[in-house]
């Protein structure tokens, strides 16, 4: 049984359950300051609710993907694929979206849930579900992301949500380390090495999805005589199979297959194919070039905050 592909979701999974557990530590500590620890079940009920809302997102998913599969059964294949090519796509805007998206909240996080908290509180008798309904968005928030990522990669079973199951568990037992323990973690460079992660991963859902759809292209131009003019590279250029990807430009499978180690390792992680064809190396280069500096950008920009004097305030939550 193949576990590497356990891997990005499990990073992906660490990384963004580490930035709830952050909101869920903060507010637990606050509710303490506040003497208000009788609102402790309201935070753990946003977890559990968030978790399993999550979870059935997912299944729904995979029931839509089976469904629609079995009412086709002639474009069964097509559907599936194009499907899981679609769930790329959603999985890739919302991952780069909240990757810098938070990478520039991160350092307001702590002041952002402070007043949130305060105005919970103040509400008197909704404090609880005050409480209960900025935990839950958090949780939903990065859960959304997971189970479009696993989605995406639907045709590799279930390792990709033990992959998620795992990242969930290793970030809890990091709250429960930084918030119960009192060990300290330096977030700040957690947070920029998981992005360096994060950004190869989503670059080769790039890839993925691509060659999702040229799965589905090629699939449907077997099963349609009228759908044959689709895969117009493997007809009119080439020889070599691709239906959309145009002329291949690496064949490396006979020194670094994508299925055995370490290639399997590399393709689940930073999105390395044996078989690399043009438009998916275009569209890989540009999108790790663009995430890649639009992200170290915003890790400068929050920097660059820190150094400023009237920001030190804002720019030390994320490491209280």
């Amino acid at each position: 049984m193949d576990f590497s592909t356990a891997l990005p979701t499990f990073v992906i999974t660490l990384r963004e359950g580490v930035e709830a557990a952050l909101v869920v530590g903060i507010v637990l500590a606050l509710l303490k300051k506040a003497k208000q620890s009788q609102l402790n079940s309201w935070v753990y009920a946003g977890v559990g609710v968030g978790i399993a809302v999550s979870a059935l997102v997912g299944v729904l998913l995979s029931w839509v993907t089976i469904a629609l599969s079995a009412a086709n059964p002639q474009y069964a294949s097509v559907t599936e694929v194009l499907l899981e090519g679609f769930f790329c796509v959603l999985a890739i805007a919302m991952l780069s979206w909240m990757l810098i998206w938070m990478t520039k909240q991160a350092r307001f996080m702590k002041a952002q849930v402070e007043g949130a908290v305060t105005s919970a509180l103040k509400a008197d008798y909704n404090a609880g579900w005050g409480v209960f309904w900025l935990i839950l968005i958090a949780v939903l928030r990065e859960g959304f992301e997971t189970v479009f990522f696993v989605a995406a990669n639907f045709q590799q079973g279930f390792i990709p949500a033990f992959g998620a199951v795992s990242g969930l568990v290793a970030a809890a037992t990091v709250g429960v380390l930084m918030f119960k323990w009192g060990v300290k973690i330096n977030i700040r460079q957690f947070f920029q090495v998981m992005g360096i992660f994060l950004v190869f991963i989503v670059a080769g859902l790039v890839v993925t999805a691509l060659q999702r759809f040229d799965e589905a292209a090629a699939a449907l131009a077997l099963s349609d005589r009228a759908s044959e003019s689709i895969c117009f590279y493997y007809e009119r250029f080439t020889k070599v199979h691709s239906c959309i990807l145009g002329p291949m430009v690496a064949n490396t499978s006979k020194i670094l297959p994508d299925e055995q180690f370490p290639g399997i390792i590399l393709k689940s992680l930073f999105g390395y194919r044996d078989h690399l064809y043009l438009v998916q190396a275009v569209a890989y280069v540009v999108f790790l070039l663009t995430l890649g500096s639009t992200y170290l950008r915003s890790i400068g920009g929050g920097n660059n905050a820190k150094n400023q004097p009237g920001k030190q305030k804002s720019m030390s939550s994320t490491s209280d």
